[in-house]
């Protein structure tokens, strides 16, 4: 016989491979260590496990000794004699494969038959007694039946049983009732036969996760010869998503009851593999672990079948999105989440204006071109954690999470109605089409999220017959508050382009001598109808719609002209602050290489502007904000650290970040006066600010008072009302060359 096909061949005879198996006695599965050679994992251990015959002349007698019959538990799916788990009315529960060939039934479908069934008629009240006294004895009974077996039509046995250990069943050992050594040979043969021939890989690891054996289905599983397979550790066969898998279920079965478990193996042309294994623990006689038999069946075709389904039950096959299933789900879960916490949700319903037009004059299949484009356009204007999807036709949902400002919100639905509007390339056709998009929030809107849907579809309905390529809100107090703000929106792009943005500075003073040398630019902008306005009544609606990073660098770009003035008029090393909010941080990182361009165009040291950000910055994203502030610095501009105090940053937090300036906000400040732990506290942060070498600025300071408090505390620089206030460029530098007043302590 060939060595391929012949168990006997392999890592040595099958008579061997049922002594070791006589020794491996149930024990707990063990976690695996993926770094350790031993010990070696229990894959999960088999409910069978099985006696036979070792080397120091243990054999079957062993098994037929009442006390090791009620010892040795679950039998060892191998074994060379029949061994079933009996329900109390004699159901077959499990059985081990010489029991399954013995009575002709699937041992894959337990449950289907009951043993008394192959019991001869004649025979059947022996058997009766028999198994009511073994399902009430923890010893073992014993009885003499014949049965109705498909290989000789008939045979005489010896049955065995006890009561199982949770008391619910009855073990049972069958071995044909002929002499010890004939029944030994005929089972040693029958298992050769059946380890031969069997249609699950037989698999033993040693206790280093070496391979020790395989029979051909086995090797034929992972499409190598037995010999490849030998000897090779039981991880050469697996990628590092197979080895996580296995330690997971090591540590996962540690302490649980053996299951079949599926694992991961790579075959021999690199192709996934997905297996089933049962797998028994191989003890000696003093409990040592030797290795691992364990039973293993191919489920790639199932396993691969199963995902495609579920695939196309959940996802569109088309875009590859989420369907209207698994949109459900994720909108179910997220409203539970939104229900835990004190965050709410916008539901976006998004419908392609003009897209059946499309369809009908340029062909579904360039339709369907179109929907997939938009659904990567839709896609880069969302968090990865929120949920696009696709309902069908050119209808696309959105679940926005965890929001806590109702501006996030509007900003994503302008960002998609600007990407959707930009034309589409159809193999060279080009095709337009816009959005409009229904905005429902949870819980405002509706706590049932069937009514959550159908109120965002009813916004989407408002927004087309109202012209579409814009959102509205199904809550009409809402859908005003967003009518006035786009209002103020399309007045903010009007007023960059005429130039109705102002600029004025506020004297940054040295508390030492009394110098200006440092001002902060604060924008305003002249409206036409309502006058001069701060930058509280439009930045937050400039920053929702992005128009902020217009604004801003047109900002910097004013700022770094006139302090280029200021540095010919008043002093070559003047420097003046500019505010950046946390929308503009996001930005990437050429739009401020192109301010380093500019201040180069201008022959202007970097230095010369300061950004100034806030403490809420700091915490949107630590590594982002880390990478950006390195970007600053490496171009030369400084840093002021904005409003300190007042967030959740500490002091701790200036020694990580690249910060130049701490401002100390205008709230501790205005108390000075009259609370000695803000005047204590201010003390402390220029005291430790100091010693990690950042300089101090004090804001809001409007009293004499304040002033010589901040000075005694050795603050390096002061702004407020009692030196001046923010003035046009003109008037500050009238003021700076005629020098700041020395106010008396």
């Amino acid at each position: 016989m060939d060595n391929d096909h012949d168990p006997a061949a392999q890592g040595g005879s099958a008579q061997a491979h049922a002594r070791r198996a006589d020794h491996a006695l149930p024990g707990g599965a063990f976690a695996f260590d993926p770094g350790q050679p031993a010990p070696l994992p229990a894959l999960a251990r088999s409910d069978l496990p099985a006696p036979s015959t070792d080397s120091s002349g243990v054999t079957l007698e062993r098994l037929h000794d009442e006390q090791d019959l009620a010892r040795a538990g679950d039998l060892y799916l191998l074994a060379p004699v029949g061994y079933f788990l009996l329900a109390f009315d004699s159901t077959v529960l499990q059985v081990n494969l010489v029991g399954a060939t013995m009575l002709g039934v699937a041992r894959a479908h337990p449950g289907l038959h009951h043993f008394r069934t192959f019991v001869v008629p004649a025979f059947l009240p022996d058997f009766d007694g028999f198994f009511a006294r073994a399902l009430n004895s923890d010893s073992a009974e014993t009885c003499r039946v014949r049965l109705r077996t498909p290989d000789a039509g008939g045979g005489d046995v010896t049955l065995r049983g006890s009561a199982d250990g949770s008391g619910q069943a009855c073990r049972l050992l069958v071995e044909r009732a002929e002499g010890r050594l004939a029944a030994l040979e005929r089972s040693e043969e029958r298992f050769r036969r059946i380890v031969h021939s069997a249609g699950e890989g037989i698999w033993e690891i040693d206790a280093a996760a070496n391979t020790t054996f395989v029979n051909p289905r086995m090797a034929q599983i992972l499409g190598y010869s037995i010999e490849e397979m030998l000897a090779r550790p039981l991880l050469s066969f697996m990628d590092n998503d197979g080895i996580a898998m296995l330690a997971r279920c090591g540590a996962g079965h540690a302490h649980g009851p053996p299951i079949a478990q599926e694992y991961r193996f790579i075959g021999k042309d690199g192709r996934v593999v997905w297996t089933s294994i049962s797998s028994s623990p191989i003890l000696d006689a003093d409990g040592a672990c030797l290795g691992v038999l364990a039973l293993v069946t191919d489920i790639t075709e199932h396993k691969q079948s199963t995902e495609l389904i579920w695939h196309q039950a959940n996802y569109d096959t088309l875009t590859g999105l989420p369907n209207r299933h698994m949109f459900m789900d994720r909108l179910r879960h997220e409203t539970r989440k939104a229900d835990r916490g004190a965050a709410f949700l916008a539901l976006l319903f998004i419908d392609l204006d003009h897209f059946k037009a499309i369809n009908d004059r340029l062909g579904h299949a360039r339709g369907d071109l179109v929907l997939m484009e938009a659904s990567r356009r839709i896609a880069s204007c969302v968090r990865s954690s929120d949920t696009l999807a696709r309902l069908g036709g050119d209808e696309f949902t959105i679940i926005l999470a965890g929001l806590d400002h109702i501006g996030s919100v509007e900003r994503i639905a302008h960002a998609i109605i600007a990407a959707l509007a930009l034309p589409f390339d159809l193999d060279g056709e080009l095709a337009f089409v816009s959005a409009s998009i229904g905005i429902a929030l949870y819980p405002p809107d509706a706590r049932d999220i069937d009514q959550l849907v159908e109120r965002a579809d009813r916004a989407m309905v408002a927004a087309k017959n109202a012209g579409g390529h814009q959102f509205s809100y199904f809550t009409p107090d809402l859908q005003h508050a967003a009518q006035a703000r786009q209002s103020i929106a399309a007045d903010l792009r009007a007023a960059i382009a005429l130039r109705q943005f102002e600029i004025v500075y506020q004297p940054i003073v040295s508390l030492q001598t009394g110098a200006v040398h440092k001002a902060e630019a604060l924008l305003r902008w002249r409206h036409p109808t309502r006058g001069l306005l701060g930058p509280a009544e439009f930045i937050p609606f400039a920053e929702s719609n992005g128009l902020i990073v217009e604004i801003g660098d047109w900002v910097f770009r004013e700022v770094a002209q006139q302090v280029q003035r200021w540095q010919r008029s008043i002093d070559p090393a003047f420097q003046v602050s500019v505010n950046k909010s946390p929308v503009q941080f996001r930005r990437d990182a050429d739009l401020y290489l192109s301010w380093l361009d500019y201040l180069n165009e201008l022959g202007l040291p970097a230095h010369s502007i300061v950004i100034e950000i806030t403490e809420g910055v700091l915490f949107e994203g630590a590594d982002q904000v880390i990478e950006r502030l390195r970007q600053f610095r490496a171009m030369g501009l400084q840093v002021a650290l904005d409003d300190f105090g007042t967030g959740y940053s500490s002091l701790s937090h200036l020694k990580r970040f690249d910060i130049d300036y701490v401002k100390i906000d205008h709230s501790f400040v205005a108390t000075l006066e009259n609370d000695v732990d803000d005047l204590a506290l201010c003390e402390a942060i220029i005291a430790m600010a100091h010693k990690l070498g950042l300089k101090v600025v004090a804001e809001g300071v409007e009293t004499k008072v304040q002033r010589a408090l901040l000075v005694d505390a050795g603050c390096d620089f002061a702004q407020g009302y009692v030196f001046a206030k923010p003035m046009p460029a003109q008037e500050f530098e009238a003021m700076a060359l005629a020098g700041m007043p020395r106010l008396p302590h």
